[in-house]
């Protein structure tokens, strides 16, 4: 990570303070558009990660019994056996026996696998290659040391559009660019295997903020400008006034690119600040779908030298980061990627996880069909007693869907007990 340059921020500016103070609760309002976006990928990643398991056995079926010891390993929902997780979903998953005295085994069914040669051939186009590459290559840059334990990596592969097996199909082939190397661990303290950049490289350390601002003519571009992260909040999202005049300082503060080294300034100081929301910016930008889990923000944050810094961006600036609690996790989505619930700029492997969930649900929408009419709410019955001429109303039983809670599953950020006002200190 490049130093940042004496001659584009004044001395003034290294030591600067924060220039507003405010303790005020800000609502915490649900956006009903980037909710959705997270809670239709509900166990995506699992069955992604099942299928790729099955696959890369030999005869492209596991038994039962090797697949759940590793329940865990897979993010499984904890009161879901693996057996009824295949189940769940009989359009992907097909279970099967030899013969009556061998165990259960399980496969993909002949539309899986379609689904996944075509997501196979994606992964191994040369586009898309050097397109992961590059990802890869600015999320090491953005460290100073230009490598992060693979343990980290794993974590992204999902987001980044790794291939499963990224080490041997892909790393492989680019010695020039990468090196697996064994570290110490500065969380753990325990030698590991992490992922290092050979070298840097210049033509990728610029952000997506400073593409937008150059154009794409990177010979225009110019370091230190104000640039204005763009902000957009959900209806009924509402900031003080005095907040919302610390927010349009801190806007009009220059830009330092997450490919710098500005950890000289104040941690406290609203330049610092407005360095790790550009980090934290760019590192979504980096990965297909614009979004990660929270858990991963923070485990990032950490290696990168941030600590708290990131939880403070994602709690003083909802106007640029969305946290939703969908789907057993709480999921950082960039707000200005999505127009509504939509993703701005598609990537092929997004359109292939869309048909990936297209098949997942197929015989459950048919489930919902073929029960919509006893599912539905039955109407009142009115009795009238004539002798009082009073109106009596009874409910029939009817059966009822599974009940959607709307409350956050834990914190947002730890030390908050309101879940829908959340505490901001400047």
């Amino acid at each position: 990570m490049a130093a940042v340059s004496t001659k584009l921020f004044p001395q003034r500016l290294y030591n600067q303070t924060r220039t507003f103070f405010v303790n005020a609760k800000v609502k915490w309002v649900r956006d009903p558009f980037l909710d959705p976006v997270v809670s239709r990928e509900k166990d995506l990643k699992q069955v992604l990660s099942l299928k790729n398991q099955i696959v890369s056995s030999p005869i492209k079926s596991l038994p039962l019994s090797s697949l759940s010891p590793l329940k865990t390993h897979f993010d499984l929902p904890t009161t879901t056996t693996t057996q009824k997780f295949f189940q769940k979903y009989p359009s992907v998953f097909h279970q099967f026996q030899l013969s009556p005295s061998l165990p259960l085994r399980v496969k993909l069914t002949p539309h899986a696998l379609t689904l996944h040669r075509e997501e196979s051939a994606i992964h191994g186009s040369s586009t898309h290659r050097d397109c992961v590459v590059k990802r890869l290559a600015r999320l090491l840059m953005l460290t100073n040391a230009r490598r992060l334990p693979l343990h980290v990596i794993d974590r992204f592969k999902f987001d980044l559009g790794l291939p499963h097996n990224y080490i041997t199909a892909l790393l492989s082939d680019y010695p020039e660019i990468f090196q697996v190397c064994e570290i110490k661990d500065c969380n753990t303290d325990k030698e590991t295997l992490a992922l290092e950049l050979v070298s840097w490289r210049k033509e990728l350390a610029v952000s997506e903020m400073e593409r937008k601002s150059c154009h794409g003519d990177l010979l225009n571009l110019k370091k230190g400008m104000c640039l204005r992260f763009s902000m957009n909040f959900p209806r009924g999202f509402d900031l003080e006034k005095r907040v919302m005049d610390w927010v349009e300082k801190w806007q009009e503060l220059p830009y330092i690119s997450p490919y710098e080294d500005a950890f000289h300034l104040a941690p406290s100081s609203d330049l610092a600040e407005k360095w790790a929301v550009a980090v934290l910016h760019e590192l979504l930008w980096l990965l297909v779908s614009k979004k990660t889990e929270r858990d991963n923000v923070f485990c990032l944050g950490d290696y990168l030298g941030f600590g708290d810094r990131f939880k403070k961006a994602l709690r003083h600036h909802l106007g640029i980061f969305y946290i939703s609690s969908k789907i057993r996790t709480q999921t950082v989505v960039l707000r200005e990627a999505y127009r509504k619930d939509f993703l701005v700029e598609k990537h092929p492997l997004i359109g292939m996880r869309h048909r990936y969930l297209h098949l997942m649900y197929k015989v459950q929408q048919h489930r919902r069909k073929a029960i919509g009419v006893v599912a539905s709410r039955p109407k009142r019955k009115r009795k009238i007693n004539l002798s009082t001429k009073t109106v009596r109303k009874e409910d029939d039983k009817c059966i009822l869907g599974e009940e959607v809670s709307n409350r956050l599953s834990d914190s947002l950020f730890e030390g908050d007990s309101n879940h829908e006002a959340v505490k901001i200190e400047l």
